[in-house]
């Protein structure tokens, strides 16, 4: 049982006010000759000399401008405009002319203020004021200026239906409030701020990410070219690639999966009814990509009975709640589902997804506000080439002596002895130095090896994404887990006494640190015994 839980209310500046630009009126304009108004209220005099006539069954519209708006024809209304007795009474747009229920809500209206609900890995959860233009980068800038963490490119917002076991991360430009208008009143939906190292993986390692058997069609049509070289044409013109492969496809209202071979065209997702045939007679349309959502299925062996645990699901925008109507899909491996999922957010997205990239890379390359520095961690100030051979450090700056000092403190640290000649270290062992690591982002305490394949799955495969975390066999051992190939691997560091000093090791004793906090260090620079350099480590923050 948990728990109430405790949010705080933030205000979402727009984009002007996030640029340092003028923040726009949320008064809406007077509308134009020839506009049209909206369903109740009632048009204003037009033609004909001396003042319009007020009628008693209907309210004067008050404009928020104190200049004469401009003339326009009325309207005729299908409904009449019943005036409101009781104004204070009425939904959170304050309107006083009462809505026919049979409209519904539509869509957000520009100008007025919407409550958004953020969660944490935690549990925990912030309310947030938001316009309806305010964009999950907005939004997720907020949140990472009030928690004071590092700000980068991978903190991300992820819609998240737990009712259905269905999560996808939202786009930089995707509107929140329009994104919670679609979900279906009292569903367990929500959304969590938490590290997506995958959301611009795309444009990072793209040859990986589409392999040349899932993409050979496109490279029998261009065999001048390499395929690393025609994925990146594609990318850099906004475009997909077209994807082939086998995935097992679920019948709608049955919980029978059969296998088909599905391609991804430009005109859409289709299937063959006959093997591998691509000819027209034999392809069957599956799904409009631009009008649906692309999501992981979290739990797909459990709800959905998927063959494999590489399940994702194409959700229609009509469908708002219950399984009805989704498209359930499962890969054979994360190879598989990670090109697929790509694809889909290329030819959804297409251009604007690249541009979103752009702008995130610009983004850290400047200040995107003014004010406290985020907090850095040990690991990420330490990132720096030092020379500490005299009596005093210094910084390295000329990049042939960085490479040779690399190579001088690679031989350094495999030497059995005492003496440390690369970095400076305490004489002896104390329980500071045998504690410290706690205070890093990087270390999650007892956390189970299920439980850190999990986190690492949710803030993204991608190569170098690790954390520390204690062993549950070994009482004074560690475990570094760490992400390589879409995989998650883990290492044994042992603790190790010589001398009356404590130290860590993952190759018995060939290579040796002082603390945790070495060790991390040293393979964020070097790759080691590792099969990868660390790159990304987990962090959850408390909202």
């Amino acid at each position: 049982t948990q728990g109430p839980v405790r949010c705080q209310t933030l205000c979402v500046p727009t984009d002007n006010a996030m640029e340092g630009g003028a923040q726009q009126s949320s008064l809406r304009e007077p509308p134009g000759p020839g506009a049209v108004e909206q369903e109740g209220i009632p048009g204003e005099w037009d033609g004909g000399e001396g003042p319009p006539e007020v009628k008693r069954s209907q309210p004067l519209f008050i404009h928020g401008n104190s200049r004469t708006p401009p003339q326009e024809e009325p309207r005729a209304s299908s409904l009449p405009s019943i005036p409101n007795p009781f104004p204070e009474l009425c939904s959170p747009s304050n309107s006083p002319i009462l809505s026919s229920p049979t409209l519904g809500q539509g869509p957000p209206r520009e100008g007025t203020s919407h409550v958004v609900k953020v969660f944490g890995e935690d549990g925990a959860c912030r309310s947030l004021e938001a316009s309806a233009a305010t964009t999950a980068r907005q939004l997720c800038e907020t949140l990472v200026r009030r928690t004071r963490a590092l700000h980068d490119h991978s903190w991300a917002l992820v819609e998240l239906h737990q009712h259905l076991a269905l999560e996808r991360c939202l786009e930089d430009h995707e509107s929140v409030v329009e994104v919670q208008s679609s979900w279906a009143p009292g569903a367990e939906s929500r959304f969590v701020f938490r590290k997506n190292f995958a959301k611009y993986e795309l444009f990072k390692s793209n040859a990986s990410l589409f392999p040349e058997v899932m993409v050979s069609s496109c490279l029998e049509a261009n065999k001048s070219m390499a395929h690393s070289e025609l994925i990146q044409n594609f990318l850099n013109s906004g475009s997909c690639p077209e994807v082939q492969g086998f995935l097992q496809l679920r019948e709608p209202g049955r919980k029978v999966w059969k296998r088909f071979h599905f391609s991804l065209r430009r005109s859409g997702l289709y299937y063959s009814t006959k093997g591998t045939s691509k000819d027209p007679r034999h392809l069957q349309y599956f799904a409009d990509l631009t009008e649906s959502n692309i999501y992981y299925v979290t739990q797909g062996k459990k709800l959905y009975g998927t063959p494999t645990e590489f399940g994702f699901c194409i959700k229609p925008h009509k469908v708002r709640s219950g399984v009805k109507g989704l498209k359930l899909l499962c890969s054979e491996d994360e190879q598989s589902r990670s090109c697929w999922m790509a694809a889909f957010r290329l030819f959804k997205y297409g251009m604007q997804l690249y541009r979103n990239y752009q702008q995130a890379q610009a983004r850290l390359s400047q200040h995107p506000w003014i004010g406290p520095t985020p907090l850095r961690s040990v690991s990420d100030n330490a990132l720096v080439a030092m020379d500490f051979s005299g009596c005093t450090g210094r910084v390295i700056e000329n990049p042939s002596e960085v490479l040779t000092a690399a190579l001088e403190e690679a031989q350094a640290w495999r030497k059995k002895t005492t003496h440390r000649y690369s970095l400076p270290t305490a004489c002896h062992s104390s329980p500071l130095s045998a504690a410290i690591h706690r205070t890093q982002p990087w270390f999650h305490g007892r956390i189970s090896r299920e439980d850190t394949q999990q986190l690492i799955g949710r803030q993204g495969l991608v190569d170098g994404v690790f954390l520390v975390r204690e062993s549950q066999r070994n009482p004074k051992g560690f475990v570094l887990s760490l992400c390589h190939l879409q995989r998650v691997k883990h290492y044994l560091i042992l603790p190790s006494e010589e001398e009356g000093r404590l130290y860590f090791t993952m190759d018995d004793g060939q290579t040796r640190f002082a603390d945790l906090i070495q060790l991390v260090e040293f393979h964020q620079i070097n790759r080691g015994i590792l099969p990868c350099k660390l790159r990304h480590y987990c962090t959850c923050v408390a909202l």
